[in-house]
């Protein structure tokens, strides 16, 4: 294989199909496709038959909006986290650092993430003391059956 042989399968090994990004994100093709449309993610190219091809930070950033989904986060405010999180390189020097504005929004959604938490944190105990009652309701009954 000649070394442009092998650049060129390298870089392809690199992308993904949609069908593989989703089986390793958890999320739907329509949902995928439907995040692309909204702007939250974009493929990173396009093979020469048109499909979407995916990379690895691609991926992560489809966990991330996998992640916020759950805590409440609207598509906007989703979009907006997205960019705190991976803010664009200012100055000369290529570093990231978020203004004093862009901290404080920051923080703003870490503590309602964090509230969010413990609601979904107390529904799950309530949740589980249901199933709990349940199964030693079953137990009981179960044991009444079994007796002469």
């Amino acid at each position: 294989m000649s070394p442009a042989e092998e650049v060129r399968v390298h870089h392809v090994d690199e992308h993904m199909r949609i069908g593989e990004v989703s089986a390793r994100t958890g999320l739907s093709l329509r949902t995928i496709r439907y995040y692309e449309e909204v702007g939250l993610v974009a493929p990173s190219a396009r093979s020469q038959g048109g499909f979407r091809l995916y990379t690895e930070p691609d991926i992560a950033r489809l966990q991330l909006v996998r992640r916020m989904k759950p805590l409440g986060f609207q598509l906007d405010e989703m979009r907006e986290l997205l960019d705190l999180l991976h803010p664009a390189p200012r100055g000369g020097d290529g570093t990231a650092t978020l203004d004093e504005a862009e901290l404080r929004r920051l923080r703003e959604f870490t503590e309602r993430a964090e509230r969010r938490c413990a609601e979904l944190a107390a529904t799950l105990d309530t949740a589980e003391d249901f199933a709990a009652m349940l199964r030693e309701s079953l137990a009981r009954h179960l044991e009444r059956a079994r007796r002469p």
